[in-house]
């Protein structure tokens, strides 16, 4: 007696399917997301087709079929050579339609089929009917028609279609009950793991765990890109090591950087390599070898997600953490407790967003930065993911929303808040920006993302804002930003901004609180727009910063304020700030009534 054949173990998505497919849900597949990747199992990383044919259906499926716009019909198994010559020859010319009518007739006449669909976005494409092609129709009628067909499912057939958004394909398939979604993820860490250990097996434990742990949004495909030991550039790890070991000669620790280093720049060109490893850059006293390769493993990483976003999101590397942000105070002490939070992993105390708000020109730009610094929080900005395409900009949101899940913990920025969640006054795009915000809105509010995911949105005029983005479980923190209250915070963020742009580490500026009473009303970027012509100044002239130099400035440079806005902004700070702590003494007394009565004093000031 034979023993048993050992099933391979499958990755959870396959698992799904399989049982579905089995309690007679669905016949009819959707693998989407994480379709153009590799997949780990019994020591091989075959593509999804490849899976899907040779582990998943294997043995399971007398024929195979595959069905793609470019190759049209492919035999993959159960047919012998006479016969698929016969079919391939009898389908020429004869396009979609002709493969799917073939296709079909087989799931009629022949038990235990399956048929695969990759790109099935440009098989049965979404749309408005009326605007596609009388073969995009058809493939869309047949393929729905097929997840009812009773003769067909009785058959034990199984299609399944591979795209890599659910909007690139026909909504009306998708609402079909027999026609099931499943979702392929990004790889998570103990996957990470598993394939750097297949592409990089001689890799040491503890720098395997390093490597998993900060390549969280890569896929499989990726990450044999960065470890293999084989590059696709021609260089082995060992020639790898032999370059990067003569470029860091004479260097500490040199040896042991090469060796780290061979080890992530797998794929890369012997030029690109020297371009990264610059000799006359040397490994700084705080930092050691090890760090240095995450530091690349990150930089590799942005480059790759950066790419694979096609330029739909943009890593924000903050350089400064809030001790070199002078005066807000309240604020600083707000976001530490965040940071805090976010850093030890209570999940509870984690808000879901930020709303940051003020007039223009009270830093929260620059203070939210440098809160990412102190919270490690990887940050990334939306950029413009709308496309006049149909279907398009859904399918580039959900890419980036795949990829910014895949990454946490994460913080995504968005400036100008008023504007993406702006009251939509009409709906000239064929309700493309509802739907958007409306898919926004949902994953800001999932609570699954609580402690992954922090949005932050930043605006001077929050009540532009939808209301009800700025609800409690989207975004659960208003902080306010002000200009600076007094003279002495004026001093801190003068010698904040000198300390950032002069080299010689001075700390004790030579400036009298006195002197900041000048300034009164100037908003951060005035200050440092003084500040940066004080030291203009002393360039020119050759001459050491000074008070004096500093006195000139002021006289010299001109505020652009609109002082009525200004102090409209600052009402509408007040009245959105989740906290009176956080605000200035003068306005933490004020009762709901009174901001409500200042804010529509001011409005009929400017005009609005």
């Amino acid at each position: 007696m034979s023993a048993p054949e050992i099933r391979p173990v499958l990755p959870a998505w396959a698992e799904t399917v399989r049982a579905r497919y089995l309690a007679g849900e669905a016949s009819v597949f959707v693998l989407y997301r994480n379709v153009f990747d590799r997949y780990l199992v019994d020591g091989k990383a075959p593509s999804m087709v490849d899976f899907l044919a040779g582990v998943l259906l294997k043995g399971n499926k007398e024929r195979l079929f595959e069905i793609s716009v470019d190759r049209g019909l492919r035999v993959l198994s159960g047919i012998a050579a006479d016969e698929k010559a016969a079919l391939y020859e009898h389908l020429e010319a004869k396009g979609m339609p002709g493969i799917l009518a073939s296709v079909e007739r087989r799931l009629r006449e022949h038990r235990s089929n399956g048929v695969l669909i990759p790109y099935a976005g440009t098989v049965i494409p979404a749309g408005d009917p009326q605007f596609l092609s009388v073969d995009d129709r058809s493939a869309q009628t047949t393929l729905h028609r097929w997840s009812l067909d009773d003769e067909i499912n009785a058959n034990d057939n199984v299609i399944i279609l591979i795209c890599e958004s659910l909007s690139e394909i026909s909504p009306a398939l998708l609402t079909n009950p027999r026609v099931s979604a499943v979702e392929v993820p990004v790889p998570d860490l103990a996957e990470r793991e598993r394939a750097i250990r297949h592409y990089a097996p001689q890799m040491p434990a503890e720098q395997l765990r390093q490597m998993a742990e900060h390549t969280a949004g890569l896929r499989v495909i990726q990450l044999a890109g960065i470890v293999a030991g084989d590059g696709g550039q021609g260089l082995n790890e060992e020639e790898r090591r032999r370059l990067i070991a003569g470029l860091l000669s004479g260097q500490p620790q040199a040896d042991e950087r090469a060796g780290r280093l061979a080890g992530i720049t797998a794929g890369m060109t012997p030029e690109e390599i020297r371009q990264m490893v610059d000799p006359t850059r040397p490994l700084p006293d705080s930092a050691s070898p090890q760090e240095e390769m995450l530091a690349l493993v990150r930089r590799r990483k942005r480059e790759l997600i950066e790419k694979e976003c096609a330029g739909l999101i943009e890593f924000i590397e903050p350089k400064h953490g809030l001790s070199v942000v002078g005066g807000n105070e309240g604020i600083k002490a707000e976001l530490m407790e965040i940071a805090r939070a976010i850093r030890s992993g209570e999940r509870a105390r984690c808000p879901m967003g930020l709303l940051a708000v003020g007039p223009m020109g009270a830093g929260k730009t620059f203070v939210i930065k440098a809160f990412l610094k102190e919270a490690g929080l990887t940050g990334v900005a939306l950029k413009n993911f709308r496309s006049k395409w149909v279907g398009s900009t859904e399918a580039n949101l959900e890419r980036v929303l795949g990829a910014v899940k895949a990454m946490g913990p994460i913080a995504v920025i968005i400036d100008e808040g008023d504007r993406s969640f702006g009251r939509q006054s009409e709906d000239s795009d064929g309700g493309t920006s509802s739907r958007i915000i409306a898919r926004l809105k949902e994953f800001m509010s999932d609570t699954e993302n609580r402690g992954q995911v922090l949005f932050i949105l930043m605006t001077n005029r929050p009540d532009k804002l939808d209301a009800d983005i700025k609800r409690p479980g989207r975004l659960d923190r208003k902080i306010p930003f002000f200009y600076a209250e007094t003279a002495a915070e004026r001093l801190a963020i003068i010698k904040a901004i000198l300390g950032r742009y002069v080299s010689t580490g001075q700390t004790d500026w030579p400036l009298a609180e006195s002197l900041m009473g000048r300034l009164e009303g100037y908003s951060n970027a005035d200050l440092e727009a003084v500040a940066l012509l004080a030291l203009e100044f002393a360039g020119r002239e050759g001459l050491p910063f000074s008070e004096a130099l500093l006195a000139r400035a002021m006289d010299d440079f001109m505020p652009p304020q609109d002082i009525a806005m200004i102090r409209f902004m600052e009402m509408l700070a007040v009245f959105e700030c989740s906290r009176r702590s956080m605000l200035p003494a003068r306005f933490r007394s004020l009762s709901a009534e009174n901001v409500h009565q200042q804010l529509q004093a001011l409005r009929l000031q400017i005009n609005e």
